[in-house]
């Protein structure tokens, strides 16, 4: 009986020592949050503002800031994690990069509680539970009058997920621990979209290398492309420049070039040759001759580079297969509809994130990209940019720039995405920013390790 008896207190007490572990390794603050709930949660905003930060450590020696910050329609209270980052401090000697402790309301681990300041009300509870503080999961209070929890994820500013019945009390997330969120909401929030293997992006890292390694030899020239033989030649025509036109020990390329030079890369090392001009420039688009898309047509070409990287993408898929694919046999599209609606200046609104033969807006573009990353590792995209020509009347938007886009984590889970276009490389980040009112179209080819462009 004693035996017995000291089984049962191990397992208990093993089991307490465990009770917060999570299976991502994040900092938890759910038995700290035990201790102060009745103080820091439930007491007035008068009652709050009297305790002053505290500064607490749980069992597993992981250290945490509680703190109470306010503004002009709601206070907070945060149960953030300590870290130490570079900080750059400002003074009348001039501006000075130091290492400070500090404990971010949004960092790696972070749990935040917003109230509503007039009623004092719970709005929302909020989970950090990535490296990258815009995807996070949050409840709300929602049925049988505001006492079961509602479960929203999102992901750079779209909902991924939005008030999602938990079947569970809010009061629950109070104390939950991150492993209590996953299990409540393991079934209900579609956590492959931003859970990765980390150590996929071998093959995606080592193309950016080498494109990168590349980019000095390459000039931005319209039209220009290397046809099947090797050929310096014109998209539009086919025929080769005049040599007075050519700029030795340059690699010239038009940005449709520059993409068939990365699909080169891919192919030549599998078929020993090159990709062929004339089945790029097939059309993908029917448009009746009759309708204002088609009258226009006659005039524009308003689907190259749409054209272009969906047949750009299924030549590649066909030299990979061994088997030939036109565009719509090869599922090389990307239609995917992963949000319901987006966080605005004036809300929250419902969006349609996939719109045929026009691609995405560039404002979704990132939380695609993330989604992307982490539910299709080592695949690459080309993008169709559809922009919107002034100039004439009436306005012609027309698909006539196109890029690459090579989105991974890096081994610390930070998202990131690099972004090649017209022979230059730039950050996602600075892509949204230059093309914010376009649209883009997206195809997907696997990335590897056998890139070798010329």
């Amino acid at each position: 009986m004693r035996k017995l008896f000291c089984l049962i207190f191990w397992a208990f007490l093993i089991s307490a020592l465990f009770a917060d572990y999570n299976r991502l390794g994040v900092p938890d603050s759910a038995e700290i949050r035990r201790e102060i709930r009745e103080v820091w949660f439930f007491d007035s905003l008068t009652a709050i503002r009297e305790n002053p930060p505290e500064n607490r450590t749980n069992n597993n020696g992981e250290r945490f800031q509680v703190r109470l910050e306010e503004n002009d329609t709601t206070f907070n209270v945060f149960v953030a994690p300590y870290a130490r980052m570079n900080v750059t401090v400002v003074s009348e000697k001039g501006s000075r990069v130091e290492m400070q402790e500090v404990y971010p309301g949004d960092g790696l681990g972070s749990w935040v509680l917003v109230r509503d300041k007039k009623t004092g009300r719970p709005l929302r509870i909020r989970f950090y539970f990535l490296k990258n503080s815009d995807v996070f999961v949050q409840f709300t209070p929602g049925g049988q009058g505001g006492k079961m929890a509602l479960a929203d994820m999102v992901i750079f500013g779209n909902y991924a997920a939005r008030g999602v019945p938990t079947g569970v009390p809010f009061d629950k997330f109070y104390t939950a621990s991150l492993e209590d969120v996953m299990e409540i909401t393991g079934d209900k929030l579609p956590w492959k979209y931003v859970l990765a293997d980390y150590n996929a992006y071998h093959d995606t890292k080592q193309m950016i290398a080498v494109i990168r390694e590349k980019l000095p030899d390459i000039v931005n020239v319209p039209d220009a492309m290397y046809d099947e033989n090797g050929k310096l030649v014109r998209i539009s025509t086919g025929k080769p420049f005049e040599p007075s036109e050519i700029i030795q020990g340059k690699k010239m390329l038009s940005p449709a070039g520059f993409l068939k030079w990365i699909a080169d890369g891919l192919v030549s090392p599998v078929s020993g040759g090159l990709l062929r001009r004339t089945p790029l420039l097939m059309q993908t688009v029917e448009v009746k001759s009759t309708g204002q898309q088609g009258v226009l047509s006659q005039r524009y070409s308003l689907y190259f580079s749409l054209d272009w990287i969906r047949n750009l993408a299924s030549a590649v898929m066909s030299v990979y297969t061994g088997a030939t694919y036109l565009f719509n046999q090869s599922g090389v599209d990307v239609t995917f509809n992963p949000f319901a609606s987006s966080i605005t200046d004036r809300g929250v609104s419902n969006i349609v994130t996939f719109v045929e033969n026009s691609g995405y807006s560039v404002p979704v573009l990132k939380s695609l990209l993330y989604v992307l990353a982490s539910t299709s590792p080592e695949t690459f995209y080309f993008g169709a940019v559809r922009g919107t020509d002034r100039t004439v009347s009436p306005e012609v938007m027309a698909f006539n720039d196109c890029a690459a886009f090579f989105p991974y984590f890096e081994n610390d889970g930070g998202f990131s995405c690099r972004v090649f276009i017209s022979g230059r490389e730039m950050s996602l980040d600075d892509f949204c920013m230059t093309y914010s009112d376009n649209f883009v179209y997206l195809t997907r080819v696997r990335t590897s390790e056998r890139f070798f462009p010329d």
